[in-house]
């Protein structure tokens, strides 16, 4: 028998604020960070081939279940839909064509052109 480990209720509010927020799904925002990360010495040993953050924080969370999360994922969790949740406030005047606004998001997991 499964036993179920229960959550503070504020980090299952954040888990699904998380997963509001970051609207990517993880093999996408894998694929981004690459491209983000890419260069000439860019590329590690690892499996993630040192993936630029917060992005490579974000994607570990994704990968993980909620009963699985540690104190460092919950503060990650916090930190993204904080970050998110600004720079969707403090839109730009050119809205989706402003290239910088819309990579920074999509470095979070997040694309503005997804409707939600």
């Amino acid at each position: 028998m499964v036993r179920e480990q229960r959550l503070e209720p504020e980090v299952e509010v954040l888990w699904d604020d998380f997963h509001a927020e970051v609207n990517v799904p993880s093999e996408q925002l894998r694929q981004w960070l690459l491209t983000r990360g890419s260069g000439e010495e860019a590329f590690g040993p690892g499996p993630d081939l040192d993936l630029p953050e917060p992005g490579r924080q974000i994607l570990a969370v994704l990968r993980k279940r909620k009963v699985d999360l540690t104190p460092e994922d919950i503060e990650v969790m916090r930190e993204a839909v904080e970050r998110i949740r600004e720079l969707t406030a403090a839109r730009p005047s050119r809205g989706n064509a402003d290239d910088q606004w819309r990579h920074s998001l999509l470095d979070l997991g997040h694309d503005v052109l997804v409707e939600r």
